[in-house]
């Protein structure tokens, strides 16, 4: 019943956009040692944004960004410290005036590592039996629609652009009347690719018969690692939405590049700034629609070499107006810390 290793290899290796992270970012690896020469520091990139830690590449704590967000276009966050008792969580989370269900994530993570929804107490449990480093509780935002928006401003010019526009689908199935649950995953690779996650979380509906025509979403949160597609919505780019997210980003002390994370109630309120932010980063970040299934690979790594240019000129502009680059042994301590969290996935 289970899908073979062959199958899922399969699925990996035809559709460029589940490859190793390595591969894709291969050529992106002499760009980045062409302009470390050009500028004189291996660690250009950190001049990107001067507020974060190395410009948001690594090392980044998630809470300390969110706080530099104005509070109208962010959900309510609290950072935990380790070690934590669930009884002292709950009772952080009670003080902030947060209520189940709630996000967790790790302060120091990425690509969708440990990121859950937590439903009560037992789920606080579960989840500090596992995590091993500081973690967030965010609101849980509950708006239809998210979409991950990359804008850029260059330092010289007065005001900046949004370059990106990301929608997400969430992954989910819909029923027949006629196949289990764990049946209607194998009709669909994407949530192939998250079997095994996915039989843990529905263990008790997973043998189930899902009614015909009804829908069942399988993951709420908007991480490509966690299967939720994501789209090509640069034709949402307008002038307005250039405004609404130049006016947001200006209130932002020292950021120029990266992308919002967001969640909204409709594509209106997404040109006009109402947003609720769930997270922010900075340059380590990716323009990413190019995951677009479909999308050519050889388009997707011309929108990457673009990209890194403009991190370039955005870090050198900064560079020029007297923000430092980070040394090379501040950065060599970072990245230290950095690998240290990973290994804790």
């Amino acid at each position: 019943m289970a899908p073979t290793w062959f199958h899922r290899v399969r699925i990996k290796w035809l559709h460029w956009e589940y490859w190793p992270f390595g591969i894709l970012q291969a050529p992106l690896f002499l760009l980045w040692l062409v302009n470390a020469v050009r500028s004189g520091s291996l660690f250009y990139f950190s001049a990107s944004n001067p507020s974060i830690p190395t410009g948001g590449m690594m090392g980044e704590s998630k809470f300390d960004v969110l706080e530099k967000i104005p509070n109208e276009v962010k959900p309510k966050t609290v950072r935990i410290t380790l070690p934590a008792s669930a009884e002292a969580v709950v009772a952080t989370m009670r003080h902030a005036g947060l209520a189940f269900p709630v996000i967790f994530k790790p302060d120091m993570g990425e690509r969708g590592w440990m990121v859950r929804q937590i439903h009560g107490p037992t789920d606080v449990e579960n989840y500090l039996r596992e995590i091993r480093i500081d973690f967030i509780i965010q609101e849980w935002v509950a708006l239809p629609l998210e979409f991950g928006v990359f804008y850029v401003r260059y330092p010289s010019e007065e005001n900046g652009r949004v370059v990106s526009i990301t929608g997400k689908e969430f992954l989910s199935v819909t029923g027949d009347g006629k196949q289990t649950l764990a049946e209607l995953v194998l009709t669909k690779d994407r949530a192939v690719l998250q079997w095994h996650a996915l039989k843990k979380k529905y263990a008790h509906d997973w043998a189930t018969v899902v009614p015909a025509g009804q829908q069942k979403e399988l993951v709420s949160i908007g991480n490509h690692c966690l299967g939720t597609t994501f789209l090509n919505a640069n034709h949402l780019i307008t002038e307005r939405l250039h405004r609404s997210f130049d006016a947001i980003a200006k209130k932002i002390e020292g950021f120029y590049f990266g992308r919002f994370d967001l969640r909204c109630a409709s594509v209106d309120d997404l040109e006009a700034g109402h947003v609720q932010i769930v997270e922010l980063n900075g340059c380590g970040a990716e323009p990413a629609h190019i995951y677009q299934p479909g999308f050519s690979l050889v388009k997707a790594l011309g929108v990457l070499l673009r990209h890194w240019q403009a991190m370039y000129r955005v870090s050198v502009e900064n560079h020029a107006r007297g923000v430092p680059y980070l040394s090379f042994q501040e950065g060599r301590k970072i990245y230290a810390r950095f690998q240290a969290a990973q290994r804790s996935h």
